[in-house]
């Protein structure tokens, strides 16, 4: 698989439900990551997407720009839950063929918002 295609099947495994699954496949045993609500280590953020599933699934998730450089891949994409659509953008390092390293920012799209551009 390209790095490319790590970073989205992670994305759509893990946002889809399949969490556990996404981690064993596609996530360094080394792992660590940067968002700043849950300890910095693999299972921390494991546990946590995986309850954030269960508690409020996505009803999708569409990747809709990804770009590489190196070992850098960086997604944008679009997450539709029941009460909230959100972008998220992430940042994996991917050395080889596993995500060692995750970065992850989301802003919730405002239904009224002025900006005739919207999120995309």
């Amino acid at each position: 698989m390209t790095k490319k295609e790590i970073a989205t099947s992670f994305l759509k495994t893990a946002g889809l439900g399949d969490v556990r699954l996404a981690y064993e496949k596609f996530v360094a045993a080394d792992f660590i990551h940067h968002n700043q609500y849950f300890k910095g280590d693999r299972t921390s953020l494991m546990n946590a997407m995986d309850e954030a599933n269960k508690a409020e699934p996505n009803r999708s998730l569409e990747v809709k720009y990804i770009y590489e450089d190196g070992d850098t891949v960086i997604t944008h994409s679009h997450v539709v839950k029941d009460k909230m659509e959100i972008a998220v953008v992430h940042i994996f390092r991917i050395p080889k063929d596993k995500i060692v390293e995750l970065w992850d920012l989301g802003q919730v799209m405002e239904k009224d918002s002025p900006n005739e551009h919207g999120m995309f």
